[in-house]
């Protein structure tokens, strides 16, 4: 499989331990501590029942509710649209119901260890991702300023491709201690982690995906970065993410977020809907056959909120869309950040000022997505002429930039992603229906394979989404600039609350956009996980001391701190 990390650690010893999201930022096991058979925590007795507002049905705010509900509190969930969140799977009118697409996550990768507790627990399944000259892709074509070469591996494409992925596997290796760092995760060395990262932090903050690059003595040429840009490896191209912070993408390299996915079968939606129908057999307070579902009238979660405030005895008050209001010990906000300067009215002293600077500051991607379905995977019919497939997975520098072919079997139908694009690329689509859409992407796609009729196989509409023009979204994930590791700091760790002023207490940030790893299912796990830990200290619970929480362990792991002066 291609990778984006450098070979020595691709082919390395197979007996080694498998890498995990073990920091860099944070190097807490959240997978052993899911594991465990103590659990994550109790509360007194006294406080069994007490209802917790949870704001937002995406996937942290459904984890943090299945965990409070075992410890036997009553969250009570609030969602604007559909259980979810960025988990949205959704079918093709008129077709077999067994044709879906996903519009936010479509993969997942095994280094998302606490992600895949839960999709164990709800009995999903998986099967490898067709990505670019994945194992599971029997071809991929990439298409760079009008040429094509077919591959299926990378030693078939021309050797400019080759020396680009070596590029930047010497760029990792002397800017960013790759191998030094991926191995210290995989042995779970939090020293060693933790002497690592604090370096690079303090030396890169400031730095640009593309500036790390060009300071690199690798990718002296241009062309070799307009490539990696336009191509990269793994996923398919960086150029969207090169006016990030660096320090983003060491995230998702150290960890192999961008390598060996998994998609999930039947859609990754299925996963929160799960666990909102799940009765869990150790549960406290409740009895036996209790879900989240059986806790909220007619098994539907509040709706949209739309006023957050602080009342006397440091409550939160919540005012949902129907007009009803509660008042609440405790909740967890796991829902997009931007919802409370915008669709929800807000009071100042929820937070900290800080914490709404860093708020505010929050940078967000945009991505767009186009589906359609087909009769059968026509793509695997081969040329009679040249004996390749007709079709392959597709890289382009053209408008669609990625086009992924998904299948159920030879006789079966399937499901095109025509494309998916980030960023300014994704903005280029915003205008333009779902039809205009697929006319633009079918044009496209005709240059590159000129034999092959697409649209004659297309057995229904095409669906399409835009996520910085979803009004509970407006983007698709969270991706820092330079010099906004402070931001992200104050937000991921704003669930040790003592330091804080008790009249900050009480409301927790959690979700994709608090993670050190946005845009992966893996940090709304985790951020939800601290979440509960800080609700559960705030009404005074503890962890069992053969399993210490996330908090408990913070002084020993704490992020690094910048100085602000």
């Amino acid at each position: 499989m291609t990778s984006t990390v450098p070979n020595a650690i691709e082919h390395a010893d197979e007996q080694q331990p498998p890498i995990t999201m073990f920091g860099p930022d944070f190097p807490y096991a959240y997978d052993d501590f899911l594991a465990h058979p103590a659990g994550l925590g109790q509360i007194p007795a006294t406080a069994h029942g007490t209802e917790v507002a949870v704001i937002g049905g995406g996937l942290s705010g459904v984890v943090a509710a299945y965990e409070l509900m075992k410890m036997g509190l009553k969250p009570v969930v609030y969602e604007a649209d559909r259980i979810g969140g960025r988990l949205r799977t959704v079918g093709f009118d008129g077709c077999d119901p067994s044709l879906t697409a996903e519009m936010g996550a479509m993969r997942f990768p095994p280094s998302s260890t606490a992600l895949q507790h839960y999709i164990d627990l709800v009995g999903l399944e998986t099967r490898a991702f067709p990505n670019p000259l994945a194992e599971a892709t029997p071809s991929t074509v990439v298409d760079l300023k009008g040429e094509s070469h077919y591959a299926e591996t990378l030693d078939d494409l021309p050797q400019v491709y080759r020396d680009v992925a070596e590029a930047w596997a010497k760029c990792l290796e002397e800017g960013a201690d790759f191998s030094d760092m991926n191995r210290a995760l995989r042995e779970r060395d939090v020293p060693r982690i933790r002497e690592i990262w604090a370096k690079l932090v303090e030396k890169l903050d400031n730095q640009t995906f593309y500036g790390f690059l060009c300071d690199s003595e690798a990718f002296k040429s241009f062309r070799h970065r307009e490539i990696f840009g336009q191509v990269g490896f793994g996923t398919g191209g960086w150029d969207t993410d090169f006016p990030n912070s660096i320090l983003e993408i060491l995230r998702v390299v150290y960890t192999e977020a961008d390598d060996h996915h998994r998609g999930i079968v039947g859609g990754s939606q299925q996963l929160p809907l799960r666990l909102w129908e799940r009765e869990p057999e150790k549960i406290v307070h409740w009895p036996h056959g209790t879900s989240l579902k059986s806790l909220h009238l007619d098994g539907e979660p509040r709706p949209a909120v739309t006023r957050l405030n602080r009342t006397a005895g440091n409550r939160i008050t919540v005012t949902d869309a129907d007009g009803d209001i509660r008042t609440y010990q405790a909740a967890i906000f796991t829902a997009q950040s931007w919802m409370l300067l915008s669709k929800i009215a807000c009071d100042d002293s929820l937070f900290p000022i800080d914490h709404w600077t860093a708020i505010e500051r929050t940078h967000y991607m945009e991505s767009s997505k186009l589906f359609v379905p087909v009769d059968r995977p026509f793509w695997l019919d081969k040329d009679e002429d040249t004996g390749r497939d007709v079709m392959s997975m597709t890289l382009t520098d053209r408008m669609t930039r990625g086009t992924y072919l998904l299948d159920d079997g030879p006789d079966r139908p399937a499901v095109i992603c025509l494309s998916y694009t980030w960023c300014d690329d994704s903005l280029k689509w915003l205008p333009l229906s779902a039809n205009e859409r697929m006319e633009v992407m079918l044009k496209s796609l005709g240059e590159i394979y000129p034999k092959v009729d697409i649209r004659k196989h297309v057995i229904g509409n095409p669906v399409t989404v835009s996520w910085e023009n979803e009004p509970y979204f407006m983007g698709a994930f969270k991706a820092n600039l330079p010099g906004h590791y402070r931001y992200q700091r104050r937000l991921f760790t704003h669930f040790m609350q003592e330091a804080l002023p008790e009249d900050k207490r009480g409301i927790f940030l959690a979700g994709d956009d608090i993670s050190w790893t946005a845009g992966w299912a893996e940090g709304a796990v985790q951020t939800a996980l601290n979440a509960v830990w800080g609700v559960m200290h705030h009404l005074g619970g503890e962890t069992d001391a053969t399993n210490p929480g996330p908090g408990d362990l913070f002084e020993e792991i704490a992020p690094v701190e910048l100085p602000e002066d």
